[in-house]
């Protein structure tokens, strides 16, 4: 398969009705000159979910998720962007022509074809032993010591893995799959002195791990007795990437987005537990900790996560690991205390249903349980609460609200009796400890987190850039880098640039594939917003966006430059002391006069 050409995306897209799509997977209503109805996305009970048929672009006002007609199949059915192009191709009768790709990208992709067609002939093999064969009867009596019928068994596609050394890998050659490809898969290993291929599996119940297109990648394998190690996993793969995938995402995305949150457990049996309890929302990492990739592929869907590990020292840890991931992207992250000794699987079938919804509305704020556990470790000594402070204040940064970072400021300043100037001025260096490198004064603004208050500026200029085609010009000739001090607003903005035809103005469909899903859903909120009256006068928004911005950069400095100061007469450096102090006057009469 080669690349989609630009003119049969963009003929396919003008053939299509985004309202027709939507409403194949909800009803929607007209109100005014949109479409509503209750998101797909996240659970709600008021419609906020819109769909606008003149710009050809979906937004919900609820969780925030917005684009084209591509992205809401590619987020409802997981499609990568070119299969979404043909699925809407077939459906509006455009045959897909793809231009010719080199021959290492045509052998790449025949490689993960075959990778794909090896992993699912695998399965089919695995599961009919599971089902139906003599050797498989040992898997199938252990799946109904643990309650599990063929219900779960087909919806998660289980097998078992027979004792012999070569039985898969026979088969596989039987199907005119090479050793080398077979190899590749990860799904054998190669002989020792002349001997053939041996199978990695053996006697083993197996769980298929699927991508989000419903394709088996790899596998994990269990014992069924006491033997060690109690479980492997297919090695990475081409098609295969554990800091990438998550167990149960295939079955459980549709839960996760009319939930809105995901349960993430530790076992491949605690998912089975749970979705066969009626918590279909939940899904475990492939033998990996929590990565930043499993933390975007997690907030696709959901806006709460609820990490489930065990008690232990390992699983609290593990809930850290997960913390760090997770906070960044921006998604609330509660943890659930389970019994001492209880996994979901044992709970469940101990208490029930019941028993588990009260874990897990007891559920506490993953930042929560992280001070006091700092606070228990350390000890209520100076020494010990100032090394607690320095854990906790590393977490809080990197909390992507300052309304939230503000709050558990103030509770880390409860705790330690530390005083909140200090823990705030503490943030805004960016320096916890004395080992911990500063950034220059001379940092980009690309890496700078801007305030609530410019980062909402900043959207108020690209509103203006969406209604105004003469201060949109004058964006041009000022220069994005000194108007927006975000990446995600300045990457939008220069967007916008250069979507401008010969006479300067913008055209109906704005939200293309060119745009990640971060900036299609901005770029999608902000052409909701959009009115002509809005703007009624648009140089002192432009002005006053500006100064916001410079303001900011101002104030940013002006923290260094304190902390600059304190290193000054702690080193009794006269000369650069009164250099930050002349350049702290400065900015300080800068600031007043933009006021």
């Amino acid at each position: 398969m080669g690349r989609i050409p630009e003119d049969k995306i963009q003929e396919i897209r003008d053939r299509s009705d985004i309202v027709e799509v939507v409403s194949g997977y909800l009803p929607l209503k007209r109100s005014g000159a949109n479409h509503q109805g209750l998101c797909p996305f996240h659970q709600e009970k008021t419609p906020s979910f819109n769909v606008n048929s003149a710009r050809q672009i979906f937004h919900c006002f609820g969780c925030g998720v917005g684009g084209n007609v591509f992205s809401f199949l590619m987020r409802m059915d997981g499609l990568s962007f070119p299969d979404a192009v043909r699925r809407l191709g077939e459906k509006v009768g455009i045959e897909v022509e793809e231009e010719a790709i080199s021959p290492a990208d045509m052998r790449r992709r025949e490689v993960r074809e075959r990778l794909l067609q090896i992993n699912e002939a695998a399965g089919t093999f695995y599961q009919q032993i599971l089902l139906e064969g003599e050797v498989g009867a040992l898997g199938r009596r252990y799946l109904r010591q643990r309650g599990y019928e063929s219900e779960t068994v087909r919806a998660f596609q289980l097998g078992f893995a027979p004792e012999g050394w070569e039985a898969l890998a026979k088969h596989l050659t039987e199907k005119k799959f090479s050793r080398e490809e077979i190899q590749q898969a990860g799904l054998v290993r190669p002989g020792k002195q002349g001997r053939g291929d041996y199978d990695l599996f053996r006697q083993r119940l197996l769980f298929p791990i699927h991508d989000l297109q419903g394709r088996m990648v790899a596998f994990g394998g269990r014992v069924l007795d006491d033997s060690l190690p109690k479980y492997i996993n297919s090695p990475e793969s081409d098609v295969y990437h554990k800091g990438q995938t998550l167990y149960g995402l295939y079955q459980a995305r549709d839960a996760m987005r009319h939930h809105g949150e995901a349960l993430v457990v530790e076992g491949y049996f605690d998912v089975l537990a749970l979705h066969r309890a009626g918590f279909a929302a939940a899904v475990a990492t492939c033998g990996t900790a929590l990565t930043a990739d499993h933390a975007r592929l997690l907030k696709r869907y959901a806006d709460k996560i609820l990490l489930v590990f065990d008690e232990d020292a390992a699983g609290r840890q593990a809930t850290f690991r997960a913390m760090d991931a997770l906070l960044p992207v921006g998604l609330a992250v509660n943890v659930v205390a389970l019994p001492a000794g209880e996994d979901p699987d044992s709970l469940l079938k101990s208490r029930g249903e019941e028993g588990f919804r009260s874990c897990l509305d007891a559920a506490r704020p993953v930042l929560e349980v992280f001070i006091e556990d700092q606070l228990r470790i350390n000890g209520q000594s100076i020494e010990g609460l100032a090394r607690a402070a320095e854990q906790v204040l590393e977490r809080i940064r990197r909390l992507p609200g300052d309304l939230e970072r503000n709050l558990y400021l103030k509770r880390l300043a409860t705790l330690t009796n530390l005083d909140i100037e200090l823990l705030q001025s503490k943030m805004r260096s960016g320096r916890v400890a004395p080992s911990v490198v500063r950034r220059p004064a001379t940092q980009s603004l690309q890496a700078r987190q801007p305030s609530a208050v410019a980062g909402q500026t900043q959207k108020y200029l690209l509103r203006l850039m969406l209604v105004d085609d003469q201060q949109r010009c004058r964006v041009r000739e000022e220069g994005t880098e000194g108007l927006f001090l975000d990446e995600l607003f300045r990457g939008l903005a220069e967007y916008l640039l250069g979507r401008e035809d010969e006479d300067g103005r913008l055209p109906e469909d704005l939200v293309d594939a060119s745009l990640d899903e971060a900036q299609q859903s901005l770029l999608a909120s902000l052409v909701f917003q959009e009115d002509p009256g809005w703007a009624d006068n648009p140089e002192k928004i432009f002005t006053d966006c500006r100064r916001a911005v410079c303001n900011f950069v101002l104030k940013q400095r002006l923290g260094e430059i304190r902390q600059l100061e304190e290193e000054a007469r702690s080193n009794n450096d006269e000369v650069a002391l009164m250099q930050y102090l002349r350049e702290r006057t400065e900015i300080n009469q800068k600031i007043k006069k933009k006021l």
